[in-house]
């Protein structure tokens, strides 16, 4: 396959994404989106690293990788807390944080 395949693939994922956390009140969803977009820059960096034969794309995908999953661990961490307190995971009630 060529290089422009996979480029179209990474950009229609992550509009995919983009219009997911710009569409979504859920905070799960709102993960998953941006879970969405951090793969597809995974592909582009991937594809482009492939195409020049330099393995300084992967690497950044890589790290990529590991920031997602940080990410995904605290953020469903928060999300349980929020939901505990609040019983609801929707965007709307957010604004309501008071210490």
């Amino acid at each position: 396959m060529s290089l422009n395949a996979y480029l179209i693939l990474s950009a229609l994922l992550f509009a995919i994404g983009l219009i997911g956390v710009m569409r979504r009140k859920n905070l799960l969803m709102l993960f998953f989106s941006t879970e969405i977009m951090l793969n597809a820059v995974n592909i582009g960096l991937a594809a482009v690293s492939k195409f020049y034969g330099d393995l300084t794309g992967q690497m950044f995908a890589f790290f990529i990788v590991a920031i997602a999953a940080s990410e995904v661990a605290i953020g469903l961490g928060l999300l349980i807390v929020w939901y505990k307190r609040k019983n609801t995971i929707n965007l709307d009630t957010l604004q309501s944080m008071e210490g």
